[in-house]
């Protein structure tokens, strides 16, 4: 373990010129939050019935999977998953947990599902010809560490960065890129501001996927952290401090907001939704609320 805790992250070992070449400028945060970001697939589809892009994006979880959708120019793609999809018991289930050791298979979602042969294939030819980059944050499963991959990590089938990305603790096991383990990105930085800040974002549309009044607690961190503590310590500790990082970056971002820098969307409400809650009227819903938030894009990107 302690060889592995010493190791370079894969995802970090040498810069990229990318990091610290040619600015960017604009960038589009989704922080992912399970089936309440089909709230965020609302937003992208918005923004691809009226043609606007960015330099770069940032995807956690749910959010890496609505921005390769956007890149790959396929709307309603995600809307498909959220709410039908999502009600297979392939998808998630109990029946999984004793099949898959894990309730959600994201092994379902992001290959079978999303292969060239698969019943919704991702475009990933569109993805990979597209201009626009993004960024997919994960969490190291060893370190406890946010890592960061850019769009030249994937390849045709093969959307392990997804999975790694959306691997919730308990829901499922985390995902392997290189040889290491992974979990949700949202664990280690919930919310990348700093991070698209860093790589020279100069306008910022932030998507959250609960009202921007909520702050986060850490009731439920504190007792997940304690059954991850024996296997995955460091994870733990990044979970213990997830609500404050949370709420500190929502701060900076409101903050920013008020000089023009940043556009936060978010839902009106949560309408009642947890992470993996699959009620087909309210997940509708929300992802009628981003359809028309997306709306406010434009002017903010053009001001």
């Amino acid at each position: 373990m302690k060889a592995a805790e010493n190791a370079p992250d894969l995802a970090q070992i040498a810069p990229d010129p990318w990091l610290t070449g040619r600015p960017k400028k604009t960038c589009v945060i989704d922080v992912g939050g399970g089936l309440r970001d089909i709230y965020g697939a609302g937003v992208f589809d918005t923004l691809m019935d009226q043609g606007i892009t960015f330099d770069f994006g940032i995807g956690i979880s749910a959010g890496a999977a609505n921005l390769s959708s956007f890149l790959a120019g396929q709307k309603g793609r995600n809307l498909v998953y959220y709410r039908d999809y999502s009600q297979r018991p392939e998808y998630m289930s109990v029946q999984n947990v004793f099949r898959k050791k894990g309730f959600l298979d994201l092994d379902y979602i992001y290959t079978t599902l999303s292969n060239t042969d698969g019943e919704y294939p991702l475009d990933f030819p569109a993805i990979d010809a597209n201009p626009m980059d993004f960024v997919t944050v994960t969490t190291n499963a060893v370190t406890g560490r946010p890592a960061y991959w850019r769009k030249n990590r994937y390849r045709q089938d093969d959307y392990e960065l997804i999975k790694c990305s959306c691997a919730l603790p308990f829901a499922c096991h985390p995902h392997k890129v290189m040889g290491m383990e992974y979990f949700d990105g949202g664990i280690a930085d919930p919310i990348p501001l700093e991070k698209a800040l860093e790589l020279g974002a100069e306008k910022i549309v932030l998507i959250l996927t609960r009202p921007r009044d909520m702050r986060r607690t850490d009731k439920k961190d504190r007792m997940y952290a304690k059954a991850l503590r024996q296997k995955y310590p460091k994870v733990a500790a990044a979970l213990e401090q997830r609500a404050r990082a949370y709420n500190q970056a929502l701060e900076k971002a409101l903050e920013l907001e008020e000089q023009g820098k940043v556009l936060i969307l978010a839902p009106v409400s949560d309408q009642g939704l947890k992470t993996l809650t699959r009620d087909p009227d309210r997940l509708q819903a929300m992802y009628d609320n981003g359809l028309q938030d997306g709306f406010l894009v434009r002017e903010f990107l053009e001001n």
